[in-house]
């Protein structure tokens, strides 16, 4: 089983390349999604952004019509070497902010070395997320976006989150490295890519 992203736009593509593969392809809508079944057994799932769940026909152009990104909408990343956010109103990036802030990495000293240098480390983490979260309520806005992409470590993106306003949270779960520029504009065409689920197939590109 694969699990991929794939922008909207290479969509019919695929589609095409999976059927040159697997043969003809029959088409149905389950599970919030759109499904394909190959006559040879292959299948795939389509599903959309920002945690969307299909009800339209089974066709591929109707599904299409879905994949659209929000009005207003934003991504955050955060790790404890940096982080990344980005307001968005539909494609078009409105606002975003990228920062770095030090903090210090493991030890394997022993003793009341290694307690201070943990109180350190948490201190500097702490000064870090606190500095993120200013950031990102700055670009998001003071109002709740319908649509908010996350990523970076978990534990960060949660000490942000707390002193921000109740966004909703919405797929995929975006695991990047240190965000940087790059890294946050190869995010936001993630965030606005389909989910493909391939089973018993050759992944098609």
């Amino acid at each position: 089983m694969a699990d991929l992203l794939v922008p909207p736009v290479r969509l019919p593509r695929w589609a095409e390349n999976f059927e040159s593969r697997h043969g003809p392809t029959s088409l149905r809508v389950a599970d919030g999604a759109l499904q394909g079944t190959a006559e040879d057994g292959a299948s795939y799932a389509w599903r959309l952004p920002f945690g969307r769940g299909y009800d339209g026909p089974p066709d591929r152009d109707g599904f299409l019509s879905g994949v659209l990104p929000p009005d207003h909408w934003g991504v955050l990343l955060v790790r404890r070497g940096g982080f990344a956010v980005a307001r968005l109103r539909g494609a078009e990036v409105t606002d975003s902010k990228v920062g770095r802030r030090h903090v210090q990495g493991r030890t394997k000293a022993g003793g009341q070395s290694q307690q201070r240098f943990a109180r350190r480390r948490a201190n500097q983490a702490r000064e870090a997320f606190e500095a993120a979260a200013g950031h990102a309520a700055r670009v998001l806005g003071d109002r709740p976006l319908t649509a908010l992409v996350t990523g970076g470590d978990r534990e960060a993106v949660d000490a942000v989150l707390v002193s921000l306003p109740a966004h909703v949270v919405v797929p995929p779960w975006l695991a990047v490295p240190d965000p940087r520029r790059d890294v946050l504009e190869r995010s936001v065409r993630d965030a606005c890519a389909v989910r493909v689920v391939v089973d018993n197939a050759e992944v098609a590109s």
